[in-house]
């Protein structure tokens, strides 16, 4: 059973009286003429700062995440939402946090950043985490476990029933990581929101919505625990362009399927064409839109490549990917551009 909300939260933070905007005082009424907020008057379209909570565009991805606004938080990329949790839960120095591994490397260097002891749980070979094992690692300091899923670099989805599993019986926050979560069958843990006051859910425009540049990333969990983060989060983290961006792109989801099955196909394609090279050894199961490749020698390829004006990511340093490559699913060109250099390697 989750903990009570004010013994997960780092105690400063629950005691936190946030900084009020001035955007944040008139909220609420009607207004045409603001002399508020010491803004220049002129150069229209951008000289006002943005709504602080984003909430015409959280309207929009209610609607389209099938989630209540107030469950959602928006920040500058999921690595904000990834910060704040540290911020929020964790106090530097005394708690721990639990995660699988390998995984997305910005959970550890946050950890590393607020002053947190960070306990990695390696997967199987077949990069499959076990419940039991993320659990004994746990003690009375840990406030977070990690999971994402499709895990990268590994591109697998973690096996529900085994987070499911943590979330029955861990009492903290359980963080699931579903920034690849749009390339894969599988329902989102979004939909337990309800069930699992301890949940947060990552996800991103920056993957099956194409829009990387823009830094829009989204948190989805409990009234509760949103209000601690907008407590938390620099009044303005959003801008406007940013905004605008998101409700253009927003307003037509079926281009976005459209890109993700079109990336799947490919996928598919060149995984079956990249397992007949011989400098193949084997390619990992995926449901993202990247797939991990053990090759003959990683870094010799990866170098190769680079020659080629290619850029992949060597991953052969990472824990259990030893001569791996994860590549991203391109363009039907950029695709066959890369196969065809592999093949005369």
């Amino acid at each position: 059973m989750m903990k009570k909300l004010e013994e997960l939260v780092r105690p400063n933070i629950w005691r936190l009286k946030p900084y009020s905007s001035a955007r944040d005082e008139y909220s609420g009424h009607e207004a045409h003429v603001f002399l508020d907020a010491n803004e220049n008057p002129f150069n229209t379209t951008v000289n006002r700062y943005p709504d602080p909570l984003q909430r015409d565009l959280k309207q929009v991805i209610a609607k389209v995440k099938n989630v209540a606004a107030e469950q959602i938080f928006l920040g500058n990329g999921s690595d904000e939402a990834i910060d704040l949790c540290y911020r929020c839960f964790t106090e530097p120095g005394k708690d721990n946090v639990v995660a699988i591994e390998p995984t997305y490397g910005m959970y550890r260097v946050c950890a590393d950043i607020n002053d947190v002891e960070y306990r990695a749980v390696l997967m199987n070979e077949r990069f499959e985490m076990n419940a039991s094992d993320m659990l004994d690692a746990c003690d009375e300091h840990t406030k977070l476990i990690w999971i994402c899923t499709p895990n990268n670099p590994s591109g697998n989805s973690i096996n529900s029933a085994e987070i499911l599993t943590i979330l029955d019986t861990f009492p903290g926050i359980v963080v699931v990581d579903e920034a690849y979560g749009d390339f894969t069958q599988k329902p989102s843990f979004r939909t337990l929101l309800n069930r699992y006051p301890n949940l947060i859910v990552l996800n991103t425009m920056s993957k099956a919505w194409g829009a990387a540049a823009i830094r829009m990333g989204m948190a989805f969990a409990s009234k509760d625990i949103i209000d601690i983060f907008n407590k938390v989060k620099y009044p303005y983290n959003v801008n406007q362009l940013t905004q605008n961006k998101a409700l253009e792109l927003l307003k037509d989801p079926f281009q976005t399927h459209q890109w993700v099955r079109m990336l799947i196909q490919e996928r598919n394609r060149v995984i079956v064409a990249f397992q007949q090279l011989p400098l193949c050894v084997k390619v990992y199961p995926t449901d993202a839109n990247f797939f991990l490749a053990e090759v003959n020698d990683a870094q010799a390829i990866y170098n190769y490549l680079m020659e080629n004006g290619i850029i992949v990511r060597n991953r052969n340093r990472v824990a259990m990917c030893g001569n791996c490559l994860r590549i991203t699913v391109g363009t039907r060109n950029e695709n066959n551009e890369l196969l065809g250099a592999l093949r005369k390697y």
